[in-house]
């Protein structure tokens, strides 16, 4: 083979690899779009069914309940029907959710429908990255993987868009749509087109090579590899072959270990996760426009800029995606734990000694001046830059190459469910802390993204261009 001709099988390999990634990111985007959605219906959810902030928070966070459970169980069962097929499923659950969301009659169906949605939101956040990684060459790993978060914070975009178009077209969340209808109803439903999307998609990918091997399909492991990744193709295989080490079906009891009886490395996954929620970036895209309502801006205007946030989160990914395998995982990690600690203060401080305003209703909100509103604006920007370049695409990098071949998708799997059950806490518990004050909400965020750089310094160990096949050799967390 001329030196033309490898050139020209290398870029073949690497256009087909990252076509394939991009397509299992898609679900990432339903992902995004499913749970943000909901951003611009809440303050019509809570008029029209006339619930309270513990109701509504649980409402709002129904979702996320269902994205643990996915979760949890999609690992095992990629490992026992394959990932393709799983992606199938996650996109028919977010279809049925998207319809029955659209034409909920009380807050207990809608809760119901969210849940069942948040099935396919769980199962996509585990496939989607153990995938990734499965199908890409170590050199691009980082970068194909971070193709996950910039599919979730497209979709973030894309709802929280299509929320302030319906809502501004219609006059309002809670009025009729020019087409019929209540307009938050069709902002739920607008979620059935990218669903059928997904699905559509996920046909067109051929299924990983690594769960070929592990189910002695080598032919089509092989050609998929061939394609994909290139290079010593039969090698890999052994590879994989060697971490597999057995072809017994994988279970979640393998994960037990010395540490609170798991492995050490499930629990530097698990924490990955907790802290990736703790430090409160959800309670910008589920809460935002509320949030902004309540300290003088106006309905329209919290939806705008709940909006531009949500563009600062995806240039910050593309960001991401252009550092994290030329400067590592580890290092943005820590970087974005330090702007999320100072921009996380500043708003702390900003809430907790702003006015309070008395409403008719008795209950109390912040007042910001011309100064301390932009101050908190910007800062909540900050926190997003900080968030979006490092721990929103990084976690999941490092959660679809950390662990070893025999454990990814059981480990994923339970590192995704504590991920949900964690954002369930802090979405759940948001309403209730922010009536006691946003300071106090604020605070216990930046207190989690301070321990969070030093629990990354201490505890995650790089994995930049290491091959899968090598995650079953540890090397010292530091290095």
């Amino acid at each position: 083979m001329t030196a033309g001709d490898a050139t020209g099988t290398e870029k073949h390999s690497y256009s087909a690899a990252i076509f394939v990634a991009s397509a299992a990111a898609v679900g990432g985007f339903l992902f995004g779009y499913d749970t943000s959605v909901i951003n611009g219906a809440v303050a019509a959810i809570e008029r029209e069914f006339s619930i309270g902030a513990v109701p509504l928070g649980l409402v709002v966070s129904s979702a996320l309940l269902g994205a643990m459970v996915g979760a949890w169980f999609a690992g095992p069962l990629s490992n026992r029907i394959g990932r393709v097929r799983v992606m199938l499923i996650a996109a028919f659950l977010f279809l049925i959710s998207a319809i029955g969301s659209a034409l909920a009659f009380n807050p207990i169906d809608l809760t119901v429908w969210r849940v069942i949605g948040g099935l396919g939101v769980g199962a996509a956040s585990v496939i989607a990255p153990a995938y990734i990684a499965e199908i890409a060459p170590a050199h691009l790993r980082g970068r194909l993987g971070s193709l996950q978060q910039l599919a979730i914070v497209s979709g973030i975009f894309v709802a929280l868009l299509v929320d302030y178009v319906i809502a501004t077209v219609s006059g309002g969340a809670s009025e009729p749509a020019p087409w019929g209808g209540t307009a938050w109803r069709w902002m739920f439903a607008s979620g059935a087109i990218p669903a059928i999307l997904y699905g559509v998609m996920a046909l067109q990918i051929p299924e990983s090579p690594r769960y070929l091997v592990s189910k002695q399909e080598l032919i089509k492991a092989r050609d998929i590899l061939k394609k994909l990744v290139g290079g010593d193709v039969d090698g890999r295989i052994k590879e994989i072959q060697r971490s597999l080490k057995s072809d017994k079906p994988v279970r979640l009891g393998d994960l037990r270990g010395p540490v609170l009886g798991l492995l050490p490395i499930v629990w530097v996954g698990i924490l990955l996760s907790v802290f990736q929620q703790f430090v409160g970036i959800n309670v910008i895209f589920y809460y935002s426009s509320v949030l902004w309502e309540a300290v003088g801006f106006s309905s329209e205007n919290s939806l705008l800029i709940t909006v531009i946030t949500s563009v600062t989160n995806i240039v910050t990914t593309l960001v991401a995606i252009s550092l994290v395998d030329r400067v590592g995982r580890k290092p943005l990690l820590m970087v974005g734990a330090a702007a999320m600690t100072i921009s996380l203060g500043t708003m702390a401080v900003v809430f907790a000694t702003a006015p309070l305003e008395t409403l008719a209703d008795g209950s109390t909100q912040p007042v910001l001046s011309d100064v301390t509103g932009p101050v908190a604006l910007i800062a909540a920007n900050v926190f997003v830059f900080g968030f979006g370049c490092s721990w929103g695409p990084v976690v999941w990098v490092l959660l679809g190459e950390m662990f070893g071949n025999r454990i990814r998708a059981s480990a994923l799997a339970l590192a995704a469910g504590a991920q949900w059950l964690a954002n369930w806490a802090v979405s759940t518990t948001f309403p209730w802390l922010s009536e006691i004050g946003l300071g106090l909400a604020y605070g216990l965020y930046a207190g989690f993204a301070f321990l969070a750089f030093f629990f990354v310094w201490r505890a995650v160990r790089e994995t930049k261009g290491r091959e899968l096949e090598d995650m079953d050799n540890p090397t010292p967390a530091g290095t």
